[in-house]
């Protein structure tokens, strides 16, 4: 069995958790208040820019140019074009660029990213995979799902978000990243992969912590 297919059987229960959540749920059924949406929005703008760094930090613990090259490209992907299309889909909600750049992280944001950055700058690339990876899988997992229930795509803004997060683009993204994980897991000991597991599960409940948070409108509170 493949490295991954272990990290999926810890994982999908807890992605399954966070589309029971009602920030999911109710956004699959298209009655997702609108202000809880645009908190997602802005929280998700200002922890887009930290797991930017993620990459750029694979790239420097990258020993094969073609990793540096796949790090490169969903680095500049995200820098200088899921960047700009999130402040134009934001302006959908009424949301300006300069409300984006003044949004401050609340506690479940900060605390999630400083961990991923903590793990991928001290740590081996295997642990840098593992805990950016629940991110990109638990997305396009709740993407692919919401995208097969047409109640979920009837909302217009909440579709393009749905679809986005379901199309071949995005996945084909994340299936780069799940063979990276098997490929830098492969002849690890034993005591290394529960190691990666345990920083996968917790970047997975870190997930589900920001959906609450957003839910609930939790916002900086230092």
């Amino acid at each position: 069995m493949e490295f991954s297919q272990r990290l999926l059987l810890k994982g999908k229960p807890l992605w399954e958790a966070c589309l029971e959540h009602p920030f999911l749920n109710e956004l699959g059924k298209g009655v997702l208040e609108e202000d809880k949406f645009c908190f997602y929005v802005k929280q998700d703008y200002v922890y887009l820019i930290d797991y930017i760094k993620l990459f750029a930090l694979g790239m420097v613990k990258s020993d094969s140019l073609e990793d540096m090259q796949a790090f490169s490209k969903c680095a500049n992907a995200i820098v200088n074009i899921e960047m700009d299309a999130h402040i134009e889909f934001a302006k959908k909600f009424g949301i300006t660029k300069e409300e984006l750049e003044a949004t401050k992280p609340n506690a479940d944001n900060l605390s999630y990213t400083k961990f991923m950055l903590q793990v991928s700058t001290e740590g081996s690339l295997a642990e840098l995979v593992a805990a950016l990876l629940p991110c990109m899988w638990s997305y396009a997992f709740i993407g692919k799902t919401l995208a097969k229930d047409q109640k979920a795509l009837e909302h217009p803004l909440y579709r393009e978000w749905i679809l986005n997060y379901a199309s071949e683009e995005f996945n084909n993204e994340t299936d780069w990243c799940i063979k990276l994980m098997d490929k830098v897991a492969e002849g690890l000991p034993e005591r290394h992969l529960q190691k990666l597991e345990e920083i996968f599960i917790l970047s997975s409940k870190y997930e589900y912590m920001f959906w609450d948070g957003c839910y609930k409108k939790e916002g900086w509170i230092i």
